[in-house]
């Protein structure tokens, strides 16, 4: 579970506000998906629900504030995948194996290796263990850090824009995969995307934020018409085709 009470955020150097008072709570087991133009506030949201921003308000993560916990028990309650994916050069194993950094001390142990293969099962990488991870195409390396969350044996997964710089067919499957990780394993996750359509497809509930504030958050039904125009400004329609829900858009209102 997570839960945002009035959560507000500055940049520093400016001293801009990035986040008004936001407030949502997000259920266990669930997936939330943060919607928005650029600049909107999702990766600053996302930061602060990590622990990697400054923020005045409160975070809770399983009823646990945030601020007050120590590096250890927060790498054991939350994984979080940057949008700007870094590797130092290493084989896939090796890249996986950092996020169980907060498990061992001097090396690793039989259980962190295990927690790294099953991650590397879950992903479909076990073949590309001992490949160089720089090597890797970018949907690769999505899996991989995806992978690295993973081991990390983390309840909760933060992902900034895990799709961005994939291609159509990469990004279905890094979304088809998450969601089915997220289902099958009992994770509660959170994320940022653009796509509205990949967005509808896999969340269970839906921020939208506009300019740092919070326009709406709710379940499907939140990805309305009227929702979706007023955060981007644009046309939308939902509609139903062949079985399936779509968010058709474009134009300005």
């Amino acid at each position: 579970m997570i839960r945002l009470e009035e959560v507000s955020a500055r940049y520093r150097r400016s001293g801009r506000l990035v986040l008004d008072k936001v407030s949502l709570e997000l259920p266990k087991g669930s997936i939330g998906v943060l919607l928005g133009p650029n600049g909107s506030g999702k990766s600053t949201l996302l930061k602060c629900v990590s622990g990697l921003m400054k923020y005045s308000g409160s975070v809770f993560v399983d009823d646990k504030p945030m601020e007050k916990l120590r590096l250890r028990e927060r790498s054991s309650l939350l994984a979080y995948v940057p949008q700007d994916l870094s590797f130092a050069p290493s084989t896939v194993f090796d890249a996986v194996m950092v996020g169980r950094l907060s498990h061992f001390g001097l090396s690793p142990s039989e259980a962190d290796q295990k927690a790294v293969w099953e991650a590397l099962d879950d992903l479909g990488l076990r073949e590309l263990a001992l490949n160089n991870v720089l090597e890797l195409s970018g949907g690769e390396r999505q899996k991989v850090a995806l992978a690295r969350a993973l081991a990390q044996n983390a309840e909760i997964l933060v992902l900034d824009e895990p799709t961005s710089n994939l291609d159509i067919a990469a990004e279905m499957n890094i979304v088809s995969l998450a969601r089915n990780l997220a289902k099958e394993k009992g994770f509660t996750m959170i994320l940022s995307m653009h796509d509205l359509n990949l967005a509808l497809s896999l969340g269970d509930h839906f921020a939208f934020l506009k300019g740092g504030k919070l326009l709406s958050f709710g379940g499907r039904d939140t990805m309305d018409s009227k929702t979706i125009s007023a955060t981007f400004g644009i046309l939308a329609e939902r509609v139903d085709a062949h079985g399936r829900e779509y968010i058709i858009y474009g134009g300005k209102q």
